[in-house]
């Protein structure tokens, strides 16, 4: 009993200095809200800390809002800071599109800042592009390619530079297509555009031609935007493919031709060796039956069918024939020589 002051003193210290401290971390945060008649309360301020919430973040988001004429609770915002987004630009957003008419409204614009997290955009530049539209290149200098090319029916190429101008479609921002998904469909508009037209003077002489075939197509359909214009930048007339193609096919014809011709020359190579070595052939024959005259003129003297007048007589037709042929050869020798 002697110590029951003393204990009371002390819980009464504590609490006092509980109240000190929670006065100290809390009052100015609570004062601010409170004269910017936002009021978010002490309690609710302390279940933040536990949560490990940003305090002063929620409470100065909620007094932006409420000073924007947007009353937002603290649950909501702790709830999407909680899930990973960005609470400030989410009121931002929703600010700028209050401001601008536009119907957004709190669930909606923390399902796109959730979206487009790690993308490198946020709801506000969203917002922003759907307040005041962007200029998208087409194609993208990024990607390494300066121009669209495509040919004409003719065979000449075309190049195109495009502009396309979109603006941002905040009820399809969610689950819909980039900005590389419409540099793609135009880029395949205008190729396809180009492709049916007759000549490239035609495209040349009419290139708004391109951006209207281009934009009656719906190229915006399922995408994050809608594409108000397509604006032709710059139309420059490339290669003659169709020239270059055929070219290259006269190339490949007249290889082909060249390979077969070979294969009939080596044929025909082929044949004559084969003639040549068949006449060898028979000459080594006639050779052979000649070797054999000698053998059976001596055999015929032998048995008594051939004399010696015979013999006499062959020769001198022999020479006689040698004379004629040399006589004959010479005479072709000297024609040869009067006509050259």
């Amino acid at each position: 009993m002697e110590f029951l002051p003393l204990i009371s003193f002390v819980v009464i210290a504590l609490l006092a200095l509980i109240f000190c401290v929670i006065l100290f971390n809390f009052f100015g945060l609570w004062l601010r809200a409170k004269v910017a008649n936002a009021p978010v309360g002490i309690g609710k301020m302390i279940g933040m800390r536990l949560r490990k919430v940003p305090v002063g973040m929620i409470v100065d988001n909620r007094i932006t809002a409420v000073k924007a004429g947007l009353e937002i609770p603290t649950d909501p915002l702790e709830a999407h800071y909680l899930a990973g987004g960005d609470v400030g630009h989410v009121i931002l957003a929703l600010i700028a599109a209050d401001k601008a008419g536009i119907a957004l409204d709190y669930n909606r614009a923390c399902a796109i800042d959730l979206a487009t997290k790690g993308t490198g955009k946020t709801v506000l530049e969203a917002v922003r592009t759907s307040i005041n539209p962007k200029v998208i290149d087409c194609p993208n200098p990024s990607m390494g390619r300066a121009t669209i090319d495509g040919v004409a029916q003719d065979g000449i190429g075309v190049k195109v530079k495009a502009r396309v101008t979109v603006r941002s479609h905040l009820d399809r921002f969610v689950g819909g297509a980039t900005e590389e998904t419409i540099i793609a469909r135009v880029g395949e508009g205008i190729v396809s555009s180009i492709g049916s037209a007759p000549s490239y003077k035609e495209v040349l002489e009419n290139p708004d031609r391109i951006s209207k075939t281009v934009l009656a197509k719906g190229l915006d359909s399922g995408t994050a935007f809608e594409i108000l214009s397509i604006d032709i930048a710059d139309v420059d007339v490339g290669e003659n493919i169709g020239a270059k193609l055929q070219t290259e096919q006269a190339e490949a014809d007249k290889r082909v031709a060249q390979a077969k011709a070979e294969v009939r020359r080596a044929a025909a190579v082929a044949v004559e060796q084969e003639m040549r070595a068949k006449t060898q052939e028979q000459q080594a024959k006639v050779v052979e039956a000649e070797a054999q005259v000698p053998q059976a003129m001596a055999d015929a003297f032998r048995s008594g069918n051939l004399g010696i007048m015979d013999y006499v007589r062959m020769k001198n037709v022999e020479a006689d024939t040698s004379m004629r042929s040399s006589i004959a050869g010479g005479e072709k020798k000297r024609n040869e020589g009067t006509n050259a």
